[in-house]
């Protein structure tokens, strides 16, 4: 297997991993190529490689959540009223994210160019994703449904996680367990309200790429697909073990991940410099 395979390899499982567990994609994949990596990663950089394994960790919830996004269509239009509030709670979260990400995709874009000042905000963004999910995991466990209030509270959360280093998945789940409502609905609401901004960003890199023909000219297919197959098939497992995790309380395993993470690429940067 040649470097670029091993890099849409490597690649692809972070995405898969860290799309899911609280622990920040961005900010592993900035690791990822800073620390093991140094003369950069091909694909990275590539717009196409960054949609394709989006792709697959959007699929990956699809596949594992298709009848909860079956409920959710039906239930904003009919159904009964649990499903209408959880179905418009949905819609009410992404608002949000999707402001930010698509009124200042420019000014995000600054906050991933690769340098030491990204990663020490990294670092320091993963201790305070650890500190998110070290109070969750003391948060009593309660069985409280998502109300509209709640959902823009989650939302918020999700629209801080675009920074580097903040997990999506830990944000919004620690918030919405900080809130009462009960773990494992908390889990599935995080990962169902991302789908629809995944798709979205999507969207808008793949417009990009339409009206910058030359990004995709004499692409190599090979890495894409094991890039996608990756993200994928690591998605798959890491949703689904998410769920049983945050049922169970383990939030604090991975809040220790983080603050562990942080200090060594701390580290890593003051002894580089």
């Amino acid at each position: 297997m040649n470097a670029e395979l091993w890099q849409s390899v490597i690649l692809g499982i972070v995405q898969g991993l860290t799309e899911f567990l609280p622990v920040s994609s961005s900010g592993h994949l900035h690791l990822v190529r800073e620390f093991f990596f140094p003369g950069g990663l091909n694909t990275e950089d590539n717009l196409l490689f960054t949609v394709t394994v989006h792709g697959g960790t959007a699929l990956a919830t699809v596949v594992i959540f298709y009848k909860d996004i079956l409920h959710i269509f039906k239930g904003l239009f009919q159904g009964k009223r649990d499903e209408r509030q959880f179905a418009w709670a949905i819609v009410v979260s992404m608002l949000p994210a999707a402001f930010i990400g698509y009124y200042f995709n420019d000014l995000i874009k600054n906050f991933f160019e690769a340098g030491a000042g990204t990663t020490f905000l990294v670092a320091a963004m993963l201790v305070l994703t650890g500190l998110l999910l070290m109070l969750a995991s003391r948060a009593k466990q309660t069985h409280k449904k998502v109300s509209t209030a709640d959902a823009v509270i989650i939302g918020i959360a999700q629209a801080i996680a675009i920074l580097p280093g903040i997990s999506r998945s830990g944000a919004t789940i620690s918030t919405s367990v900080l809130l009462g409502i009960d773990r494992e609905r908390a889990a599935r609401f995080s990962f169902l309200m991302v789908v629809p901004l995944i798709l979205g960003k999507m969207a808008l890199d793949s417009k990009e790429l339409y009206e910058n023909p030359s990004a995709i000219d004499g692409q190599n297919l090979l890495p894409l697909l094991v890039g996608f197959t990756a993200a994928f098939l690591t998605g798959l497992w890491a949703c689904k073990a998410m769920i049983a995790w945050v049922k169970k309380s383990k939030l604090s395993y991975f809040a220790i991940y983080c603050f562990a993470v942080g200090a060594l690429a701390t580290i890593g940067m003051v002894v580089r410099s």
